[in-house]
């Protein structure tokens, strides 16, 4: 069976009318890599876009969480090396 997508605001996202062509504010083409490293080139409705870059916004997200948590395990296991040297500079200063 077909599936036919239609507008939920009853409109068409682009025509020919007389010697132009109308296109819909919404209607926009995302050009990039999709998660599973294919080019995708995408002409849709920005409404319909809406979860798919949703996803994809989630997905850099949880990446950015993950490097800022290994950052900061780093710099407190740095940090701990040098407060660890205080004490014998104090020794050597004394």
């Amino acid at each position: 069976m077909e599936i036919k997508r239609t507008c939920p605001l009853g409109h068409t996202c682009e025509k020919v009318v007389d010697d132009h062509i109308e296109r819909c504010m919404w209607y926009n083409k995302i050009v990039g890599i999709d998660g599973q490293g294919k080019d995708i080139e995408m002409w849709d409705c920005a409404i319909a876009q809406s979860p798919f870059l949703q996803t994809e916004v989630i997905m850099a997200t949880r990446a950015h969480t993950a490097a800022v948590e290994s950052l900061r395990n780093e710099t407190i296991k740095r940090q701990d090396k040098a407060l660890g040297l205080i004490p014998h500079v104090r020794n050597i200063e004394g």
